[in-house]
Order: structure tokens, then C-alpha cells, then sequence
């Protein structure tokens, strides 16, 4: 086992140093993003941290992944939420943004004293009007949406993008 370990980091430097060459280029292309709120009302507070990073291939062409954190209580009612994806942007002209988003949510809650945890996908396609490269607004719509599992009242959603 030690071996296989031993050759498998030997591997991943040779791969490093193979790469060092090309690394800017990669890292150029390269963009971070994603979302954060917070909301906070009558007996009602939610948080949510949504990192993503995409690989820009062209001006036309990105493909992604996203991790996301989301805590919910409302009264006796606590849900958190973790999340997973993979996402890719398609520009047929500079203004549109075209995106589909494939996302496994992992939903821990609880209700007094009654616990729940259960998974589901989401898979949403999405357009929006893209600002500048680093702003882009519009709506999506999860194709997979369950009302009994979702987390969310409704399959559209709007899209707010920030990268940098």
C-alpha cells in the first residue's frame, strides 16, 4: 500500500512539473465567483455561501464547479443544507448567457425533536443577460424539481453572477 501511495505522488509531481510550462495560461482563464446571503426576519434566519470557479475555454465557452453551505431556521424548523456541482455557460452572442447546472444537494433538518436527511438533484437551465464578463442577471429552471424534496418554493430561480 505504501508503494502504490509512494508512485502515486511521484506521479502527480512528474504530472506538476510536466505542467509548469502551460500553468499561467491555465490560471488565466480561470475565474472565482458565486453567491452569499443572508437574510434575517421574524423568527427566520437564513445563510448561504455559494464559492464557484469556472474555466473560460473561449469567450464563447465555460465550464464549472460549485460547493455550497446554506443554514435555514424558521421556528422550531433548522435545515442545513450542502451542495455539490458542475456548471457550463454558453455565449452565442456576448449579451446572452446560456447555462445549465447540475447540483446534488445534501438536506440534514430537523422539527423539534424529529430529524431528516435525505439528498436530491437539481438540474437547471438557465439564461441571462450578461452585463460585463464579470456580471450577468437572469432566471433558471430546475427541470428536476421535486415540491416535496426541494428546499426551494418554486423550480425558477433567478441568477445574479459576480466573477472576478
Amino acid at each position: 500500500m505504501k508503494k502504490l501511495f509512494l508512485l502515486a505522488i511521484l506521479s502527480f509531481s512528474m504530472i506538476g512539473f510536466s505542467q509548469e510550462n502551460n500553468e499561467s495560461s491555465f490560471w488565466e482563464n480561470v475565474r472565482f465567483g458565486g453567491a452569499v446571503g443572508l437574510n434575517f426576519g421574524n423568527n427566520t434566519t437564513n445563510i448561504a455561501v455559494l464559492p464557484t470557479a469556472i474555466y473560460q475555454f473561449n469567450e464563447s465557452v465555460a465550464l464549472g464547479v460549485n460547493l455550497g453551505y446554506q443554514y435555514s431556521k424558521r421556528n422550531d424548523v433548522k435545515s442545513n443544507v450542502y451542495s455539490a456541482g458542475i456548471l457550463s455557460f454558453f455565449n452565442p452572442i456576448y449579451e446572452i448567457q446560456l447555462s445549465a447546472e447540475f447540483e446534488q444537494l445534501f438536506v440534514n433538518s430537523t422539527f423539534g425533536d424529529i430529524k431528516n436527511s435525505y439528498n436530491y438533484p437539481s438540474l437547471y437551465l438557465g439564461g441571462a443577460y450578461q452585463i460585463s464578463n464579470n456580471f450577468a442577471i437572469g432566471m433558471r429552471y430546475d427541470v428536476l424539481y421535486d415540491n416535496n424534496k426541494s428546499i426551494y418554493g418554486s423550480a425558477f430561480s433567478p441568477i445574479v453572477r459576480v466573477f472576478f
